[in-house]
């Protein structure tokens, strides 16, 4: 009983720390991740709460596990295919030279022998991803050309970390005890490897249709859970990585049809045993190893910075990016990431180097993403402004005001100025780029240039006249924010806002909109409309068929709501429906019919 209620209090003392630095560090702009690194440094370290934290860190290394099985679900063949030049040109490069120079200067320097050497270049050539497109959605540059470039070189380095998780218990296999002949391990793994790829081709998808079956909710999750640990296990018998295991199996499964519900059922388990991971890092860590050495971690940190930087400049100008787009680039993506703090994690954990190695390399990791806002915001100084892309025009609200305020002039907001203009309702506009400010302006809209994240922007804009603020922006992110900074200072004013998806549909009813809409919604009834009338039914009955499937739309919706978003699945066709045989009716009706009864009678019987 003592035990367990020791483990209780430790479970309580993770969440409490986890809940209250997560949403501090992210208000702080600095993630969630070095907020959990944070909690753990209080709680073991600096409290000596627990102390047991290379113990946590074995367990929450699942977290990585989960992750690697995510991402390589993400890893479709189509996509990859797509940004081949930029994910394995650009971003193979910079791994390979940043990981070189750095394993060359810290062999050089005579600090870790060459398999530390090499381990602690290649995880420091790594940068945070989670900052990174933080910072990309932040500035709505995600779809910029040189945030499209950024993204093709983190999702390389996200995909390195498999390989060199693998190298670990290679370099830790010289160790003299280790009497295995190099040819057998060899064989284990490939044949390991070869289990994974023929389960995952014939196995999987079979084994799931009959679990879905059942409809058993919880089996469905526990065949996930099983699917993950059972490939990472399979990989760890065979000397090889457990987070190699799940990566394989995502990779396995990225076409599967039943990618977005694994997906969805691991998403829970990741993200909690991924904070508990890091903060089992926190609790790892060894303070006096960190003070003894300090006066070496002030200087590793901004070599690190400036090293990566060069090195991402110089490439990117190599592979054709402008100044600008370089610049930005290289001061994006000079810290270190939290795959870091895995790969230090595991290779002192195999031997390649001590606990003592690891815990300064995690502080130079942790100070050098602390420093990555301020490094992306210098590089608007090293910018060349005359060429810069992405042009900053003033801001001049002279006239601006009437009963619609629309925010972001996307392909959806054009469409919808149409209408309003054609209703004889004016239509005051503000976009934040000014190239489409300048386009829509030389057609005659009445379109200004201002950020609708500001609110002195929004008062200028007219905000205080207007009965509707039409939100059209495209950015998830962006447009939360806006609805958010809305509704905190002008309540009153009813809010249309543009959906993303099915999520964000979600989510903006969660905050009380007054009307939102998916953009591909309405043109993707019509589409299917047009396509059943072109293949031979009736035009009322595609009609009634769109009428139907709108309403399951809003049941989906309605469940999930409550359930969560794989709830309603009852509610989607997944196969042809079979017409049942009319019965022609014993007696006319008489009574008049309404729509609904309409539309029940005409739509095909299920």
């Amino acid at each position: 009983m003592s035990t367990t209620s020791a483990m209780t209090g430790q479970a309580l003392l993770l969440l409490g720390g986890a809940v209250v630095a997560a949403p501090i560090f992210k208000k702080l702009g600095l993630g969630t991740v070095l907020g959990y690194l944070a909690a753990g440094v209080v709680i073991g370290p600096l409290l000596h709460q627990i102390t047991e934290g290379e113990e946590i860190l074995g367990f929450a290394e699942l977290g990585v596990v989960f992750l690697l099985f995510v991402i390589g679900l993400e890893l479709k063949l189509s996509r990859l295919w797509q940004m081949r030049r930029d994910i394995f040109g650009l971003g193979t490069a910079q791994v390979l030279a940043t990981g070189g120079v750095l394993s060359m200067l810290i062999y050089g320097l005579g600090l870790l022998d060459w398999a530390g050497s090499l381990i602690t270049g290649f995880g420091l050539s790594l940068s945070s991803t989670a900052f990174a497109l933080q910072i990309l959605d932040e500035k709505g540059d995600t779809n910029t050309r040189y945030g499209q470039r950024a993204f093709s070189v983190l999702l390389l380095q996200d995909l390195a970390i498999v390989p060199l998780l693998a190298l670990i218990p290679l370099i830790a296999l010289q160790a003299p005890e280790d009497t295995t002949p190099p040819i057998e391990d060899f064989s284990i793994a490939v044949g390991a490897i070869l289990i994974m790829v023929v389960a995952g081709r014939y196995l999987i998808n079979p084994i799931f249709q009959i679990l879905a079956r059942t409809g058993a909710r919880e089996i469905m999750i526990a065949a996930a859970l099983l699917i993950v640990l059972g490939a990472a296990t399979l990989m760890q018998m065979a000397q090889l990585s457990m987070a190699m295991g799940a990566f394989l199996a995502g990779v396995l499964l990225a076409e599967s049809s039943y990618r977005h519900e694994l997906e969805a059922d691991i998403e829970p388990f990741r993200g909690l045993l991924l904070a508990l991971f890091f903060m089992a890092v926190g609790l790892s860590l060894k303070l006096d190893v960190i003070l003894a050495n300090w006066g070496l971690v002030l200087v590793a940190v901004p070599l690190l910075v400036v090293i990566k930087a060069v090195i991402f400049y110089a490439l990117c100008r190599v592979t054709g990016s402008p100044h600008n787009d370089a610049v930005r680039i290289a001061l994006l993506l000079p810290q270190g990431g939290e795959f870091g703090f895995v790969l230090f994690s595991a290779a002192a954990a195999a031997g390649v180097f001590s606990s003592d190695i690891a815990s300064l390399l995690v502080v130079v990791v942790t100070l050098s993403m602390a420093l990555t806002p301020a490094a992306a915001a210098l590089a608007g100084r090293l910018m060349d402004g005359e060429t810069e892309e992405e042009e900053e025009i003033e801001e001049d609200f002279e006239g601006a005001g009437a009963d619609v305020l629309m925010i972001g002039f996307s392909r959806l907001g054009q469409i919808a100025s149409q209408i309003l203009l054609a209703g004889g309702r004016n239509v005051t506009v503000i976009d934040h780029s000014a190239a489409r400010v300048r386009q829509a302006a030389t057609f005659g809209f009445r379109i200004y240039f201002g950020d609708g994240t500001r609110l002195d922007v929004l008062r200028a804009a007219g905000i205080e006249r207007a009965k509707i603020v039409a939100i059209c922006t495209h950015n998830v992110e962006i447009t939360d924010r806006i609805v958010d900074l809305i509704q905190a200072h002008y309540p009153g004013v009813r809010l249309f806002v543009r959906s993303y998806d099915r999520r964000h549909t979600l989510s903006l009813r969660a905050r009380g909109v007054d009307y939102e809409l998916r953009e591909t919604l309405e043109s993707g009834f019509l589409f299917g409309q047009k396509t059943l009338e072109e293949l031979g039914v009736a035009p009322n009955q595609t009609a009634a068929i769109v009428e139907d499937i709108r309403r399951r739309d809003e049941a989906r919706l309605a469940a999930q709501a409550v359930e969560g978003f794989t709830g309603g699945r009852d509610q989607l066709h997944s196969e042809p429906v079979k017409p049942e045989p009319l019965i022609k009716p014993k007696r006319e009706v008489l009574a008049p019919v309404g729509p609904d009864e309409e539309i029940a009678a005409a739509v095909v019987a299920r």
